[in-house]
């Protein structure tokens, strides 16, 4: 009875007051987005930002990152150093504050930090609380050494001298606690060299040093970068933009620090048919956009409009020109410096100030007209491409209203090959993407068809990367890719924007061979997702399927192995001497195999899809699938020391 009455008894007992420290290791995902790979890589973040912030304020130009053998992480810079003296209020030493109060750093006061990323104060106690270990050395201006160690947040010992120095700045080495984390400790040298790059171009002058001391290169030294740049946007412009062929001759770009709101910007147009705006607050990348990029585009239109207007260019159009065709093959980056960012969302990552929509839209109106004025040839050959873009959105526009309307024998107009699920919970169905109309009926005989659909594909979809928008409505698998899922275009706020609230399936499976050709064909249905379902990455409904490779048999025991070590260890496991069969594609299986090993959720492997960085998946899929060759060479030959060829 007593179990029964506590139960039911909800009193001011049950009631918990979690201390600060104890409430960010119950809840992490609330500091830190999530407990997965992001989440992990955010810690790293977080105290680089602080460094950067120093840097912003004019005290420090050097910033050293380092992953350790052991998989802990060290961040060093050449700042104040974080203040050592007794906090009047707390009674403990500012640095103990800082590293243990949540809520507690120097950005609350405005004389201390003109602008800064980190603003709730969330900072290097939340990554204090998330470590196993944490040490913090100071170097401090009064020439001497203080050091205090952590463990789970809490202090081991006071603050303590522990020798002289010259120099000056802060280290702080911290070590991912694996309870926390529990996907994984391991840090992605690609992911937080990809963030370094970008915080060097967002913050010019500054020089970045990343080191990984978990591996060496071939002359055996640790694999490193130093990131340094002396004209920022500019700069990042060039890189992003290095696959792509420019149309105009200079990059665009200004650096107003003047007012209250500093606004850099850069810009250039390219051959290519799509637009690509990354925009910063703080140096955080907002990738939902927001006021600053409200301002930027406004700006933008305003300029050109009355330029192209005055030059009688469009004169002959026989419809009006939209917004859009002024940014149609733009690679621009925004970066504001706000003093109080108010971010909409909880993923931080649209910014709601409305009082950054005039000087940025004042700023890039003064910098386009200027650029235009002074450059007529330029100007002309964009306002060519504004045109060329407004006739090809009309024929878009045609194209796209074709894989809209419902044909008359269809009814519903799903695709004839489409094979599909009787459930009819969206969360619960999904869609496998085949290769080959082979493969296609042995999925469509193995699959479970309560749940699971399957769409064959004729051969290689159409490579997005290189084609015009109304010729890519035009394409037939494509078009039965989008009435497949139930995707749309068109939402009530956008006419472009993509609307997937009648997704069919909730999980998408690109399921290709597992050799070269298969490869080509996974990145081609990935180049198009990403630059035309883009929301269904985002939001995590891409996976790709993992067919296996081996088939380890003998006499009536078999194992399937997804690599060669895996091959190795069944083989042994059978006492050696089994029959192994390399499956080269998925036709190879047959039904009840592909079930087991591909299809099956009790067992399958399924490789969700996800994006780091939009900014660097940008550039690698404008290098993988543009028509420059060079860079994709040297790509692949950076890339390719690690392919174990079968001979």
């Amino acid at each position: 009875m007593s179990e029964e009455i506590k139960k039911n008894n909800y009193s001011a007992d049950s009631i918990q007051a979690l201390e600060g420290m104890e409430h960010v290791r119950m809840r992490p995902s609330m500091y830190i987005g999530d407990v997965g790979v992001r989440g992990l890589h955010h810690l790293v973040y977080e105290v680089v930002d602080n460094s950067i912030d120093e840097a912003m304020g004019g005290h420090c130009d050097t910033i050293r990152v380092d992953i350790n053998e052991d998989g802990s992480i060290s961040v060093e810079d050449n700042g104040r150093g974080i203040p050592v003296g007794i906090h009047k209020k707390e009674g403990v030493s500012a640095l103990q504050v800082v590293m243990t109060k949540i809520g507690a750093g120097g950005k609350f006061d405005k004389d201390s930090y003109k602008v800064s990323g980190g603003l709730h104060g969330v900072g290097v106690s939340v990554v204090n609380a998330l470590s196993n270990h944490l040490r913090a050395t100071i170097h401090s201006g009064d020439g001497k050494i203080y050091e205090q160690e952590y463990e789970k947040g809490k202090a081991l010992y006071p603050v303590k001298q522990i020798g002289e120095t010259t120099k000056r700045g802060t280290i702080v080495t911290f070590y991912p606690d694996p309870t926390i984390f529990t996907q994984t400790v391991d840090y992605s040298y690609d992911t937080l060299s990809a963030r370094m790059r970008e915080l060097s171009f967002l913050n010019k002058g500054i020089t970045i040093t990343f080191t990984d001391k978990r591996e060496l290169d071939k002359d055996g030294n640790f694999v490193s970068e130093v990131f340094h740049s002396d004209e920022g946007l500019k700069e990042y412009i060039r890189y992003l933009d290095g696959n792509r062929e420019p149309i105009i001759s200079h990059v665009i770009s200004m650096d107003n620090e003047k007012g209250e709101i500093p606004v850099e910007v850069a810009l250039i147009y390219n051959t290519s048919y799509t637009e690509n705006i990354f925009s910063y607050v703080n140096n955080i990348n907002t990738h939902e956009g927001g006021t600053h990029l409200q301002g930027f585009r406004t700006g933008l239109t305003r300029s050109l409009k009355k330029y192209a207007d005055a030059s009688g260019m469009l004169d002959k159009l026989k419809f009006d020109i939209s917004g859009d065709d002024f940014r149609e093959g733009l690679t621009a980056i925004i970066s504001v410096k706000v003093q109080e960012p108010q971010f909409e969302g909880q993923t931080k990552t649209k910014l709601g100030n409305r009082e950054v929509v005039s000087p940025v839209s004042q700023a890039v109106s003064e910098m386009i007209e200027n650029y235009l004025e002074e450059n007529p040839n330029d100007a002309r050959i964009i306002v060519q491409k504004v045109i060329l873009a407004a006739q090809a959105r009309h024929a878009a526009k045609k194209a796209r209203e074709m894989v809209q309307r419902k044909t008359v024998m269809g009814g519903g107009g799903l695709p004839g090959k489409l094979s599909d699920c009787s459930e009819q919970d969206p969360a619960k169905c999904e869609v496998y993407l085949v290769e080959g109309d082979s493969a296609g009926g042995t999925a469509k005989q193995g699959r479970d068809r309560n749940f699971q659909a399957i769409l064959p594909l004729r051969g290689k979809i159409l490579n997005v990367e290189k084609a015009m928008h109304h010729k890519v409505f035009e394409n037939e698998e494509i078009r039965n890719i989008f009435t497949a899922l139930g995707v749309t275009i068109g939402t009530e706020e956008d006419s472009k924007a993509l609307n997937i609230s009648k997704l069919r399936y909730h999980k998408v499976i690109i399921m290709c061979d597992a050799d070269v050709d298969g490869s080509h064909i996974s990145t081609l249905i990935l180049t198009f997702f990403f630059r035309f379902m883009k929301e269904l990455i985002e939001e995590g409904h891409v996976y790709i399927a993992a067919p296996p490779l081996y088939l380890v048999k003998k006499g009536n025991k078999k194992e399937y192995a997804w690599n060669d070590l895996q091959r190795d260890q069944a083989n042994e496991r059978m006492g050696g001497s089994a029959g192994i069969q390399r499956y080269k594609g998925l036709g190879e299986m047959n039904a009840e195999q592909l079930w087991e090993t591909t299809m099956d959720p009790n067992f399958r492997t399924l490789r969700q899809v996800t994006i780091d960085s939009l900014a660097e998946a940008d550039r690698v899929f404008s290098m993988l699938m543009g028509d420059e060759v060079p860079p994709r060479r040297e790509f692949i030959e950076k890339n390719a020391v690690y392919a174990n060829i079968d001979a």
